[in-house]
């Protein structure tokens, strides 16, 4: 949704939103990283044991998000939850 207008706020409030804003990216990017090498992980867990079993109940059981496998790599997909941004990595 997207309004049109003005707000008048602060300036240590408006430098608190900034900065508050680069929090969030930087814990996105850390994120994307995370799910990144688990990604890795995964590949290398499922090259060495059966474990299909074992995630597909968790993808059953999971809200958050959901592994899944193209060939023997690993990806893990980040479910849009309310308010959140989808991550694919």
């Amino acid at each position: 949704m997207s309004l049109k207008g003005t707000v008048t706020i602060t300036l240590e409030d408006y430098h608190t939103f900034i900065e508050s804003h680069e929090i969030n990216l930087e814990k996105a990017e850390a994120l994307r990283a995370t799910t990144r090498e688990l990604a890795v992980f995964l590949s290398y867990i499922s090259s060495r044991a059966d474990i299909k079993q074992h995630i597909d109940s968790f993808n059953l059981q999971s809200k958050t998000c959901k592994i899944m496998y193209g060939g023997t790599r690993a990806v893990i997909e980040l479910r849009k939850n309310k308010d959140e941004i989808n991550v694919k990595t």
